[in-house]
């Protein structure tokens, strides 16, 4: 079967399947970061998004594998088309997830289907039209050298897996972090545009399509519609989409909220900043102050957001403060929207477990977590082997808290770390709001771990309005415990998600 072109140089091929390769997994990564808005960053997400771009890869795979078996110039002009069709749904994906996002959250109440079907919607398509160039290129390579055709096919798959990496590369550590979402999308977009001419230029001397122009000029007009839109972030970073709310509604006494990725990490006001505005760190403030008092005491947190009990402690003047935050663009946000004074207190740019882990002859009175948020939990901070860590960080009459959101029908995720604890600690406490929950409604619950009881069971605190708080029976725990039987969450097994996503 002839060519249209007698002499296709094969480093052409290559590089245009190495280009194709690479863009469609700058998307992929891509995609992780704008379902971040809508159902946060778990191991569910991205499941769901690594399954569905497979899937519409082998797909395309499937249909270019037939596409390749017409003759060269009419399998050329089909892949340009191709190529212009994929264009068109990666520079329509933001508007598409922003039209589908709401009604899909608000019809599906599973949180598992919602981020596959959300998922599937928006980057199946995008995925399958990028599957489809690799075998027809990769046909066209091995006609053209009929001595060397394996090792023009195998140049081919290189290309495809350098370009792979390279995608990912530059997605991870360039275009998200530098240019943002949108702009990336525009940049995949213009490339496949690119390749869609490249590719109507191989087929020649055959005229390209009439429509071609058009359709370009389609997928440019999404794109740029897309960019005039108002990014869903105050800040992009390298971890997360960051949003600043103002909940105020007074200008002169201003009230900012945080929201990383989907979920609200936490609330403060410029002129109260000993006030709480959420139950954990409610509980965070007055038990540990109870226990601790008069002071002075040290204190290590692991996690920003907001800096809310750092920021009311350094007020206090408790004594040496130690934030571990992972996010610079999360420490700069509470310096320039949450009133923060960093130079009152020790920030550490790093994974808190990692902060710990280089500091062993530190010893603090306080350790308090908060990393839980809905399906998102890093796993590696509610381990045996963590809490181990933090034990051995702590002063001899140290405590430690951290922060669990579950549901009181189930209450596997609660009970399967208050088991874990119970195995580094002398002694585990459950602290919760003083009320009945209703159906189907998402506690908060203080775990505090330490070697002594806390000498009172009962809090109350302003979060923001006076509310009670109060331990759990030892009895409730070692029943809760007892009917769950938990496994314990160790470094090698930790199924957080499932725990807290329940089961299909």
């Amino acid at each position: 079967m002839p060519t249209p072109q007698s002499h296709v140089p094969l480093w052409l091929l290559v590089g245009l399947q190495a280009a194709v390769s690479g863009v469609s997994l700058v998307v992929e990564i891509v995609a992780g970061r704008m379902l971040a808005p809508y159902v946060g960053m778990s191991l569910y997400t991205w499941t769901s998004i690594i399954a569905v771009v497979l899937a519409g890869f082998s797909v395309g795979h499937w249909w270019g594998g037939h596409i390749a078996e017409r003759p060269a110039r009419k399998a050329l002009v089909t892949t340009g088309w191709i190529l212009i069709a994929a264009a068109i749904s990666t520079a329509g994906a933001l508007l598409l997830l922003r039209l589908i996002g709401g009604p899909v959250l608000s019809a599906v109440e599973h949180p598992v289907w919602s981020i596959v079907l959300l998922t599937s919607g928006v980057f199946l398509l995008p995925s399958l039209f990028a599957g489809v160039p690799a075998p027809v290129l990769a046909q066209i390579a091995v006609m053209q050298q009929n001595v060397q055709s394996g090792r023009s096919l195998g140049a081919m798959f290189a290309a495809g897996a350098v370009g792979a990496i390279a995608g990912t590369l530059l997605a991870g550590f360039v275009f998200i972090p530098w240019l943002g979402t949108t702009l990336t999308l525009g940049i995949v977009t213009a490339i496949y545009l690119a390749a869609a001419a490249l590719v109507f230029w191989l087929s020649r001397p055959a005229r390209p399509p009439s429509g071609a122009l058009f359709a370009s000029a389609l997928a440019l007009a999404l794109g740029a519609l897309s960019l005039t839109r108002p990014s869903a972030c105050t800040t992009e970073s390298q971890y997360f989409c960051i949003r600043v709310l103002d909940v105020s509604g007074e200008p002169d006494s201003p009230v900012n909220r945080l929201v990383l990725d989907h979920l609200s990490h936490g609330t403060s006001a410029r002129d109260l900043p000993r006030t709480m505005f959420s139950q954990f760190t409610a509980m965070f403030d007055t038990i540990a102050r109870g226990r601790l008092e008069p002071g002075p005491y040290s204190a290590f947190f692991i996690g920003g957001g907001t800096y809310s009990v750092p920021r009311a402690w350094a007020d206090r003047n408790t004594g040496p403060i130690t934030v571990a935050e992972i996010d610079p663009q999360v420490t700069a946000t509470a310096v320039r929207d949450f009133w923060l004074e960093p130079e009152r207190m020790t920030i550490l740019d790093e994974d808190a477990r990692v902060a710990l882990r280089k500091r062993p002859g530190e010893r603090y009175d306080v350790i308090i977590g908060d990393a839980f948020g809905d399906i998102a939990v890093p796993p590696h901070l509610i381990t045996r082997e963590f809490f181990e860590l933090v034990r051995s960080r702590l002063s001899q009459d140290g405590i430690f808290l951290m922060n669990v959101i579950d549901y009181p029908e189930r209450m596997a995720a609660l009970s399967a770390i208050a088991a874990t604890l119970q195995a580094v600690f002398a002694n585990v406490e459950i602290w919760t709001e003083e009320s009945l929950p209703t159906p189907g409604e998402q506690r908060v619950f203080v775990l505090v771990a330490a070697n002594k009881p806390t000498p009172f069971s009962v809090v109350t605190a302003a979060a923001p309005d006076p509310t009670r708080f109060a331990a759990m029976a030892e009895s409730f725990t070692d029943r809760l415990i007892a009917r769950s039987s938990p496994a314990l969450l160790t470094d090698d097994y930790a199924p957080i998600d499932r725990l807290l996503g329940g089961h299909f």
